[in-house]
């Protein structure tokens, strides 16, 4: 058989290892002199750096390069947006002083006011403020005073005479071959003296429905002074018959029309209310009653339109008929006794024969003329 190599033997082994063991142990004892007996302990993973992540190539933002135009892309952007916000905030900075400012320079104001008005009448409960950190106190309001309702009477007795003499004149000249336009400034003069009187002190569809013909008559020509009466009519005296008669048709159909208005308004309504109407009608009435008592004939002339016009036809128009004759009878009852017979007497046999009223009416205005001008 051939010849095998023997096995190693133990003791060489073993003395293999305590070599290595006291080669070891002088490291450590080398190791520890340097260091003066401590050890350094270290931890790998503390002292290990990490790497720069690599930009992804598919981001179009992204740059390799180390401090790349990337890092400070939006830096003007945010300094612009920055600088913008500072300046907003220092704008509304001094809004807000300003708007303090003058709400305290508004509430010192007003608290000089009050003072002074304190000082002058010594009123309590003025408004004040506490240095501009409250509100002034609420003061109620005065109610206005409501205006004295003024009656015909009263706004007669402010006409002067002397004034309308001289606005007659005036009138007469600026329109000396225009009658019609002189009659209606005649007219506009007295609507403004009777601009005062409100409806409920002129109810004149109420009274002549309630009152007798005799009181009716007179009214509103009564409260007229004797001065301005007489300046009147000596002037109306002077305007050819057929302007006259003009004026007085255009004046019937004004109280007419009045008429016509609050008869409407009373049938909506279903109460018998006087209702507003013109504050003019007391100035026609006026003027109308002086026309119709100076120039009676005027009446004359238009007593065909007033028969046989539908216009002036009817039970409810009855009373301004009458009232407009009597003012004529008071001039001259003769044309008063020829309009009665001529526009009142056919109604008493006509459709109008069995109304009571119709017929109480037209008997007192025949009463009425015969007694003569009061």
């Amino acid at each position: 058989c051939g010849s095998r190599n023997p096995p190693p033997s133990p003791l060489l082994a073993m003395d293999a290892h305590v070599a290595a063991l006291y080669r070891e142990a002088e490291n450590e004892t080398a190791a520890a002199s340097d260091h003066h007996g401590w050890q350094k302990v270290t931890y790998p993973k503390r002292q290990r750096k990490a790497a720069p992540a690599t930009p992804v190539p598919s981001d179009p933002r992204a740059d390799p390069r180390p401090n790349g135009p990337s890092s400070n892309v939006f830096a003007s952007v945010e300094k612009k947006a920055h600088d913008r916000r500072r300046a907003l905030e220092s704008a509304a900075a001094e809004a807000a002083a300003a708007a303090g400012a003058a709400r305290s320079g508004a509430g010192a104001g007003h608290a000089l006011d009050s003072d002074d008005d304190d000082e002058d009448s010594g009123a309590e409960g003025a408004p004040r403020t506490d240095g501009g950190a409250g509100e002034p106190k609420k003061v109620k309001k005065k109610k206005k005073a409501k205006k004295p309702k003024v009656t015909v009477a009263e706004a007669a007795s402010k006409i002067d005479a002397t004034d309308l003499a001289a606005f007659l004149v005036d009138v007469t000249g600026s329109y000396d071959s225009q009658t019609d336009i002189q009659m209606m400034r005649f007219a506009d003069y007295f609507a403004r003296s009777f601009s005062a009187v409100s409806a409920s002190q002129f109810p004149w569809t109420k009274m002549f429905r309630e009152s007798p013909v005799a009181k009716i008559i007179d009214v509103p020509i009564c409260h007229i002074s004797e001065s301005v009466y007489k300046i009147s009519v000596d002037w109306i005296a002077q305007r050819s018959t057929e302007a006259l008669a003009s004026f007085v048709l255009w004046s019937l159909d004004s109280i007419l029309d009045d008429l016509a208005i609050q008869q409407a308004t009373v049938k909506v309504s279903k109460k018998p209310v006087q209702q507003p109407s013109s504050k003019a009608q007391v100035a026609i009435f006026v003027i109308l009653a002086m026309t119709l008592r100076r120039k009676p004939d005027v009446l004359y002339s238009i007593l065909p339109t007033l028969r046989e016009n539908p216009k002036y036809q009817g039970q409810d128009k009855l009373p301004v008929i009458i009232w407009v004759i009597g003012q004529a009878s008071q001039g001259d009852p003769v044309v008063g006794m020829y309009a009665w017979v001529q526009n009142l007497l056919p109604q008493l046999y006509g459709k109008l024969s069995g109304n009571p009223q119709v017929r109480d009416l037209t008997l007192q205005l025949m009463e009425r003329i015969l007694s003569g001008p009061k």
